[in-house]
């Protein structure tokens, strides 16, 4: 099952010019990727773009596999801006993608319009995909919304996480008014695996709740699905990630690495460890950093 329209959760419009300041405010972005395999590497097929998202040239660090940075040169989202990012991988595909800085969503304007970002990922039989984005840091006030869709056949793996710290910490700013909508998907061969979605408004019980984030400002998931997991994997994750900060799960066959705490650093290097494990097992190759993460 391959469907072929983004399901967003922006209402949808016409154009994707700006429409100036108020509460129809907007500008909108789109990139359109299909990766297929030839001639002993995943190439870059297809590109369509709008508005402020582009992708710098293929890397290969690992021979084959096609490494891509997502750009988004304004840097952060202001009130109306809205991302929509389509990846195709097309049978027998390698790639990963990633982004060269963390994610901004700033605060709302005084219209409280939304700003965020929507992702579908399509995989074919037998492709293989990592989406691992660098950390989306939410600023008080903002009107957050992000909405990942993830659709494998029945071979595809795949390896991808999301990583989320509310407000700046460091600078003492708490997440204590905005809000956050969240909502990781995923389908295999058309049976959703995997449906979770985060309402979160800063002043509720729920950011302090032990039900919910417990006084966290940081939580993050990966997620993992394809041949090759097994428990033994499952187990080494547990011994190797500190708990209660990480938990690991697995269910209908979907590993699942969760972080909650106030820690970026120690979340984001638990989960390169996690990775470094997991890779070898699901996509036959060890880790390989993206030269990107380490400028």
């Amino acid at each position: 099952m391959i469907t072929t329209a983004l399901l967003m959760t922006f209402s949808d419009a016409p154009t994707l010019a700006t429409r100036g300041y108020g509460p129809d405010r907007e500008w909108r972005a789109h990139l359109k990727l299909r990766l297929v395999p030839a001639a002993g590497k995943t190439r870059l097929k297809k590109l369509v773009f709008a508005g402020p998202l582009r992708i710098q040239r293929p890397f290969y660090p690992e021979g084959g596999v096609c490494h891509l940075y997502v750009l988004h040169p304004p840097g952060g989202l202001v009130s109306g801006d809205r991302l929509h990012i389509e990846v195709a991988a097309e049978a027998g595909s390698q790639s990963l993608l990633t982004i060269p800085s963390a994610g901004k969503i700033y605060g709302r304007d005084s219209d409280g319009v939304a700003q965020g970002q929507s992702v579908l990922l399509q995989l074919s039989d037998n492709a293989e995909c990592e989406w691992l984005p660098q950390e989306t840091i939410v600023y008080r006030g903002a009107n957050a919304v992000l909405d990942t869709r993830i659709e494998l056949s029945r071979d595809a793996r795949f390896i991808g996480w999301d990583l989320v710290c509310l407000g700046r910490p460091a600078a003492g700013e708490i997440f204590d008014e905005g809000s956050l909508s969240q909502r990781i998907r995923l389908w295999r061969d058309g049976r959703m695996l995997l449906n979770e979605r985060l309402q979160l408004n800063g002043d509720t019980d729920i950011r302090r709740s032990r039900v919910g984030l417990a006084g966290g400002c940081v939580f993050g998931t990966l997620l993992a699905s394809g041949p090759g997991l097994n428990e033994a994997l499952n187990t080494a994750l547990r011994e190797a990630l500190p708990s209660p900060d990480f938990t690991v799960t697995e269910r209908l066959g979907v590993l699942l690495v969760r972080y909650l705490g106030d820690d970026m650093n120690r979340c984001r290097d638990g989960m390169w460890q996690a990775w470094a494990l997991i890779r070898p097992l699901l996509l036959a190759r060890p880790a390989c950093i993206p030269r990107i993460w380490l400028t």
